[in-house]
């Protein structure tokens, strides 16, 4: 069997982890969006301030920061801080032929580790309830990261 074939366990598991973390992303600019309409205004750019049918009143004080809105912009700097990482780190590792189990614990451990880290960014939890999620994560990046640099020295 193919390793980088979905018949593969070992790599549909990558392939779904990989695929949720990208549409989590991708979700964060329509909830941007979203907020920018529910609040009409966190507009960053001046054009955006332009008489259009989405817009059909512009106020200069739509290009004030909204918090609402730069909360999900923070959210989305943050995912692009470290999904990246995550999707390079988790294909490497599967090319190491880990156990299936270790696997998904693993890349699926990351994917919930970052869904508890947007709940709690989104509902205003203290800094240490979001720092608890995002080191879930960042441990499980450096064990698969750490392992595939040991597997590719021999070691």
């Amino acid at each position: 069997m193919d390793k980088l074939s979905l018949q593969n366990p070992l790599f549909a598991t990558y392939v779904i982890a990989a695929t949720l973390m990208i549409l989590k992303v991708v979700a964060m600019s329509w909830l941007t969006v979203l907020r920018m309409m529910q609040a009409k205004g966190g507009f960053r750019s001046p054009e955006d301030l332009r008489k259009t049918p989405l817009n059909p009143e512009p106020d200069p004080a739509q290009l004030a920061p909204d918090e609402r809105v730069e909360r999900i912009r923070r959210i989305m700097m943050n995912d692009l801080e470290n999904v990246p990482f995550f999707l390079i780190a988790g294909f490497l590792y599967i090319l190491t032929q880990p156990s299936l189990l270790l696997a998904q614990w693993l890349l699926y451990g990351y994917v919930v580790s970052r869904l508890l880290h947007f709940i709690a960014y989104f509902t205003g939890q203290i800094h240490d309830i979001r720092a608890a999620c995002w080191t879930a994560g960042s441990l499980i990046l450096i064990f698969m990261t750490v392992r595939t640099l040991l597997a590719a020295l021999g070691v």
